[in-house]
Formats: C-alpha cells, sequence, structure tokens
C-alpha cells in the first residue's frame, strides 16, 4: 500500500454531529468518495485518449495496416 498523507475539509457542524449520531465513520466515508471520484476521473481521461485514438485509426485503411505490419515482420 503506498503512503498516506492528511487531507482535511471543513464541513458544516451539523453534519459532523448528525454523521456521529448516525455512527458514520467520517474519515472512511471521505476517503472513499475521493478515491471514487479519482477512479471517475481516470475513466474519463481513459474514454478521451480511446475516442481520439480511434478517431485517429479511421483515418488508416485496412491496405495500410496490412502493408505497416509485412513491412515490420520483414525487418524481423
Amino acid at each position: 500500500m503506498g503512503d498516506w498523507v492528511t487531507a482535511s475539509t471543513k464541513v458544516k457542524k451539523e453534519v459532523l454531529e448528525k454523521a456521529r449520531e448516525y455512527n458514520i465513520n467520517v474519515s472512511e466515508t471521505l476517503r472513499r468518495a475521493l478515491e471514487e471520484e479519482v477512479r471517475k476521473r481516470e475513466e474519463e481521461e481513459a474514454r478521451e485518449s480511446l475516442r481520439l485514438a480511434s478517431r485517429e485509426l479511421t483515418k488508416i485503411s485496412q491496405n495500410q495496416v496490412v502493408e505497416e505490419l509485412r513491412k515490420w515482420r520483414r525487418q524481423r
């Protein structure tokens, strides 16, 4: 597991009091929420990269791909 750091935030007093009433583990809840948000952003970034790559790949014909593979194989 990686290194840990402390990240603090401010919440309304009433929210924290209610969280305590409901026995909510605030640290764990905030940690999971932040991890989930990071995961979502990484997925969005990956989808955008795939979209751009797909757009570029449509510019290349199948014949060009086949020819490049043949060149690559001959060079090995």
